[in-house]
């Protein structure tokens, strides 16, 4: 008896040279660019962020912290597309289908063509899509999806690049869209992030502060639509309902004529939104004064109160200060600066805002204001919500196209000047 091996070769293997290629090179005027046909989605926010439709064949990436609404936001989705474009496969790693359709039953949906399987192995996966044929496939979650040619654990770097990797193969070939949940690690990273990042045609992200009741779905990435896009859910018990007219909502228990609270116009994507920004700053016990913000970013909390302290003279360096954004909004744009310095200032003088006027403008080391771009859109959504004054920086004041009627448009070059216009006399 003579042993013999018979080495088989591996998958992806290098084509030995000579050897005629599979593809080929096409003239780049030859190729047509047909516009991309989307399926269109009964959730007009989820819509908005991916550009507007359910793109056939795309792989979207949605990733958010444990308990945010992942998996009740998609389950959502599926029951609407489910009842609209035809079946859709829920494939769950984490949960049984026994607890999938009692959220379905909270969330009162019962559609037809909603197919739930408990599955991690992704060779049965494939089988399940090639035997239901759906329209969209939910893999829940993409970490405990495992190839078993693989030695690895679910979860590794080489099981989540392998199984995305064939997910992107399968959505490509066959049209079917697949949407893959992606958990997040301490640092509020994806898992994996530059593995699936790059493969994927879409990362959403789920944000939101768990003690909140507002959720925004945020875009980084899209291939068939622009990214920064924010889309706003409410959690509420029958599930995650959108909020059509975000400002309204986040104005709601708004306290008029409260020193230390101002109104802000950040831009999501493409949509304004009006915010509220508190402002507390008390007197320290402590050598070192603490600055805390909540929604904004610290760096330029620090910078805001600098200048404040250097051209405004303002005691801060004596002060504990917080700011806070209402709702639970994140705002990383300058062009809230303006609104976050005239709130600190106000807390500091013990003087309210004027209770109609919103603040636009980014500001600078010298204690001037800056532009900031889309002055219009945000001036739109001001005088929609009843506003009548805006306070903006003096160089933009002449390039504002068309003032909504009703606006008055205050233009200042300095923050000192905007304090004054800004703040009510006592």
């Amino acid at each position: 008896m003579v042993e013999q091996v018979v080495v088989e070769p591996k998958k992806g293997a290098k084509r030995p040279a000579g050897s005629s290629p599979v593809s080929t090179p096409q003239r780049l005027r030859d190729i047509t660019a047909d516009s991309v046909e989307r399926l269109p989605l009964p959730l007009p926010e989820f819509a908005r962020v991916l550009g507007g439709g359910v793109v056939p064949g795309s792989l979207v990436l949605v990733g958010g912290d444990p308990g945010i609404g992942k998996s009740t936001l998609l389950l959502e989705v599926a029951a609407l597309v489910a009842d609209v474009h035809g079946p859709v496969l829920y494939v769950s790693g984490e949960e049984s289908a026994r607890q999938i359709k009692m959220r379905a039953d909270r969330l009162q949906l019962d559609p037809d063509e909603l197919y739930l399987v408990t599955e991690t192995n992704l060779v049965t996966i494939r089988q399940h899509i090639e035997t239901t044929r759906p329209v969209l496939v939910i893999v829940d979650s993409i970490q405990t999806t495992y190839d078993e040619e693989l030695k690895s654990s679910a979860g590794s770097v080489s099981q989540v690049r392998t199984c995305a990797g064939h997910f992107q193969e399968l959505a490509k070939n066959s049209g079917i869209t697949i949407f893959l949940v992606g958990h997040v690690t301490k640092e509020g990273a994806i898992a994996g992030p530059r593995v699936l990042e790059h493969i994927v045609d879409t990362v959403l992200y789920l944000e939101g502060d768990p003690f909140h009741r507002y959720r925004l779905l945020r875009s980084v990435k899209n291939r068939f639509g622009a990214t920064s896009e924010v889309g706003v859910f409410e959690m509420l018990e029958r599930g995650m309902v959108e909020v059509p007219n975000p400002s309204e909502a986040f104005l709601a228990e708004r306290q008029v004529n409260a020193p230390g609270s101002t109104i802000a116009v950040p831009v999501e994507g493409t949509r304004p939104l009006l915010v509220e920004i508190q402002a507390l700053a008390s007197a320290t016990s402590f050598s070192n004064p603490r600055r805390t913000g909540n929604g904004v970013e610290y760096n330029r909390l620090l910078l805001l109160t600098a200048v404040l302290t250097r051209r405004v003279n303002l005691r801060l360096h004596e002060k504990d200060v917080f700011v806070n954004v209402v709702g639970g909004l994140q705002i990383e744009e300058p062009a809230a600066d303006l609104a976050i310095a005239v709130a600190l200032a106000s807390s500091v003088k013990d003087r309210p805002v004027h209770a109609d006027m919103a603040c636009i403008g980014e500001v600078g080391l010298s204690g001037e204001l800056r532009a900031v771009s889309q002055l219009d859109v945000r001036l739109k959504e001001a005088a929609k919500l009843g506003f009548k004054r805006v306070l903006v920086p003096r160089t933009m004041q002449k390039k504002v196209g068309e003032v909504p009627p009703g606006l008055d448009i205050i233009g200042c070059r300095t923050l000192r000047q905007a304090l004054d216009a800004a703040l009510m006399p006592k």
